[in-house]
């Protein structure tokens, strides 16, 4: 699939996708807490997306069986919601979803901390998010994909962790999945020179250990291979003249992080 660039109307209606996705996790944000399974958040979810009559895009993609993707501790991503599966004090939780509006996608994804967590909890999560502000710094038209990845990489690796190798951020638009891949890693090919109406998936998946990962037996969750915790922070954004705009904060989340 080649890159697809959106005009002003496009734009306009990802940017409605991006302010009703960003809706949905803030209610997810609220409403985690210690003793609710994972099946819950995803109820809460699916629920939010349809009342604002639109789709939820994850469930039934590819075959996955949920609205939103809940992933613990040393899960990644891609960890399937289940009446089984209950929130612990301590935990950190990544919620990753998405959904369409008017035919537009939007996908988001961030890591919360339930009750009491540790501070090195904290601080892959506060990590984790920064790494991404300090990719997007490098998103506007002229650069290169790999600018983008650099500034998640050297971040995330100046503060003792490493970045996923396994899984990228992606093109965003009329399918969940567009062209291009964008790595979180440096590469030796440049990738795509972004240019403005360009919408970007970014998405730093960052570990406290190894990059290396495994994918457990229901083919879908992708773990850490030495157990230790990861944290996921994604935002769909869409390159402007100079830079980029992201379209899945509530302007109250980007004032409580000093996001312009």
């Amino acid at each position: 699939m080649a890159i697809t660039i959106k005009n002003e109307y496009e734009i306009a209606l990802m940017r409605e996708s991006g302010r009703l996705l960003a809706l949905v996790h803030e209610e997810m944000r609220k409403e985690l807490k210690e003793g609710m399974t994972t099946k819950d958040i995803d109820q809460i979810c699916e629920t939010m997306i349809r009342d604002f009559g639109c789709i939820p895009n994850f469930l039934n993609y590819q075959g996955f069986p949920a609205s939103v993707c809940v992933s613990i501790n040393d899960e990644v991503v891609h960890g399937i919601p289940s009446k089984k599966r209950y929130i612990q004090n301590g935990d950190i939780v990544s919620l990753d979803a998405g959904l369409i509006y008017k035919g537009y996608h939007s996908d988001a994804a961030r890591t919360h901390g339930v009750g009491e967590i540790s501070p090195e909890a904290q601080r892959i999560i506060d990590v984790t998010r920064q790494s991404f502000f300090e990719g997007i710094k490098f998103a506007k038209p002229g650069n290169h994909l790999v600018d983008i990845a650099r500034g998640v990489q050297t971040y995330a690796e100046s503060n003792g962790y490493s970045v996923v190798r396994d899984l990228t951020g992606h093109g965003i638009g009329t399918h969940l999945h567009e062209a291009p891949e964008i790595p979180n890693f440096v590469q030796r090919r440049r990738g795509a020179k972004m240019q403005k109406g360009m919408a970007l998936a970014i998405e730093p998946m960052i570990n406290e250990g190894t990059y290396d990962v495994y994918w457990l037996d229901n083919d879908w969750t992708v773990a850490t291979a030495d157990g230790k915790l990861s944290a996921h922070y994604e935002n769909t954004i869409a390159i402007t003249d100079d830079g980029c705009e992201i379209l899945t904060m509530l302007p109250e989340e980007k004032e409580a992080l000093g996001v312009l």
